[in-house]
């Protein structure tokens, strides 16, 4: 099966509402993300890619992770090509300057973000969370990520994914 893309703003409909509203705020600014509709039980980043011929490597996942300190719990984006693992307890941890760093609870992750989980994207995500990329991710010409639904996937460059305004880029990976 092929994907057909289409300018994301064109079907918003494909899109959840955090991040049909981001994408219409930042769009000039970071270039045409496209979208493609999807069978929504083949989101999952393996299934997907096998039954849609999409490579690991062209495929990148939003990692959610808490970060604590204090008392206090933080939460941060990070963006991996899925032939990838984030250095949750390293890099990630240090960078965010937490005591304890681990992945945001699934049903957290939902709710904060208003997004289906396995859809989750670094588009229309809470102001005050920043956005760790990837460098591998950042050169990356068109990366396929999450649409914040599981029906279907958005592709942006790794540039403009390094460009949103709360996004820094790091190599993430242990």
């Amino acid at each position: 099966m092929t994907l057909h893309w289409v300018p994301a703003t064109e079907r918003i409909d494909l899109l959840a509402d955090p991040v049909a509203t981001a994408l219409s705020e930042i769009e000039p600014e970071i270039g045409q993300v496209e979208v493609a509709e999807i069978d929504p039980g083949l989101a999952d980043t393996a299934a997907f890619c096998e039954r849609y011929g999409v490579t690991l490597d062209e495929s990148a996942n939003c990692v959610v992770v808490a970060a604590k300190r204090g008392g206090e719990t933080r939460y941060a984006a990070c963006m991996v090509l899925a032939t990838m693992r984030v250095d949750v307890n390293g890099v990630v941890r240090r960078h965010l300057d937490a005591r304890k760093a681990s992945f945001a609870p699934m049903d957290d992750a939902v709710r904060l973000t208003g997004m289906e989980y396995g859809g989750i994207t670094p588009l229309g995500l809470p102001e005050e969370w920043p956005i760790l990329v990837d460098a591998h991710v950042a050169r990356h010409a068109r990366v396929v990520i999450g649409s914040g639904v599981r029906r279907s996937k958005l592709a942006v460059s790794g540039a403009a994914l390094a460009g949103l305004k709360r996004a820094e880029v790091l190599s993430l990976a242990g």
